[in-house]
């Protein structure tokens, strides 16, 4: 698999002074928790995901949650059991007689009602079970949290295979303030017991928000809705550490189309001039029309607090993050020059781009993680930033 596979062998080289890597289902853990990018949720109960998948229909698709939860009604949880099942088996054929080929198969996820869902979905799936590469667990909690991986872990002991899990924190244990501390301590404990299960940590903001009554608009991001934003700073401050070593994506953003603004455009029209000139104005206003500036500057607060990945429920979103993850020229030289000086010979160097200064042993961490996004999503030539992917 390969992020941006779409592009060709020209465009590629004019965007990329280094392309994305290619990556396989089964690489190191720590490479597929940072290669979801965007994943997109549906309900299992939409009739052509199979045939879109194989069609290719969502342009970059990489990752992909067929969801058995919210996003489907209580009475429609045993159609949607049968259509899932349904989904795998036509894929599972499309493999067998080569009509499409295995490295443009999605990672594809089942999020999950409960632990014994886990368990039937198996079941049912059979083979075809080979096709996923985990399950989501909702409303993870220190209660529920065990019975999770202990499901999953008895899939993988039966069938000799590697499922992933990921849970989403999204219960009111969490958000409210008087039983954060202890329910994050317990949580942590779990997945500390699983942790070469776990993939991914997802944050569950549409649930938390619904604890409150309240919304984010269009035209804001999940970190100025303050009671979110404090919660999200305790769970990175638990899970983002760099001794504990998982990876947190950022909360989904629900908005594809424009609606009445009170805030400015949050895209400034400079780049997009300088880039493509009129013609970038163009697809500024269509990113503008999408609601796309919301998602475009959440990510970036995403980025700059250390969360990579994005649920997403809209397939227009698919390129605008995750080429957002694809590394400029100026962190990478800076990324590079810092590891290269790791060897306690020097404790501070200038950066080439002569703007700031590179302290080697505070940054060393940050070099890293950029070293990785840099391996799955690349990095952009001099002169080119997510613009030339749009």
């Amino acid at each position: 698999m390969r992020h941006f596979n779409y592009l060709t062998g020209e465009e590629k080289k004019k965007i990329f002074l280094v392309e994305p890597a290619f990556f396989e289902r089964d690489s190191v853990q720590e490479l597929m928790a940072c290669a979801l990018g965007a994943m997109l949720y549906m309900p299992a109960t939409r009739e052509k995901i199979a045939e879109d998948i194989i069609s290719q229909k969502h342009k970059g698709l990489m990752s992909m949650a067929i969801c058995l939860e919210d996003a489907i009604g209580d009475r429609e949880v045993k159609q949607a059991e049968e259509l899932l099942t349904a989904h795998l088996q036509i894929l599972y054929e499309a493999l067998q007689n080569e009509e499409m080929q295995y490295e443009m198969l999605p990672l594809i996820f089942v999020r999950v009602r409960n632990p014994e869902q886990i368990t039937r979905i198996a079941a049912l799936a059979g083979q075809t079970l080979s096709l996923l590469t985990g399950f989501i667990f909702p409303k993870f909690s220190y209660d529920n949290g065990r019975y999770y991986f202990r499901a999953l872990e008895k899939i993988n002991q039966s069938l000799g295979t590697k499922l992933y899990g990921m849970p989403i924190l999204e219960t009111q244990d969490i958000i409210y303030w008087e039983t954060r501390q202890e329910t994050l301590g317990k949580i942590n404990e779990i997945l500390g017991e699983y942790h070469d299960l776990v993939l991914n940590v997802r944050i569950g903001a549409t649930d938390f928000s619904g604890l409150f009554g309240i919304r984010r608009g269009s035209d804001q991001t999940i970190y100025d809705i303050q009671v979110i934003r404090d919660c999200m700073t305790d769970i990175i401050n638990n899970f983002c550490r760099v001794e504990r070593q998982y990876v947190v994506s950022g909360p989904v953003w629900e908005y594809f189309m424009s609606s009445d603004r009170v805030l400015k455009p949050q895209l400034r029209r400079t780049p997009f001039k300088q880039q493509y000139g009129e013609n970038g104005l163009t697809i500024r206003s269509k990113l503008l029309d999408e609601c796309l500036d919301g998602l475009i500057y959440e990510v970036l607060l995403d980025r700059a607090n250390g969360l990579i990945g994005k649920t997403i429920i809209h397939p227009s979103h698919i390129i605008p993050v995750q080429s957002l993850y694809v590394v400029n020229h100026e962190e990478y030289e800076d990324a590079c020059s810092i590891l290269e000086n790791s060897n306690g010979k020097k404790g501070v160097i200038k950066s080439i781009y002569a703007n700031k200064m590179n302290e080697i042993k505070p940054h060393t961490n940050w070099a890293k993680r950029i070293i990785m996004r840099s391996k799955l999503y690349g990095v952009f030539n001099p002169g080119q930033e997510f613009i030339s992917l749009l």
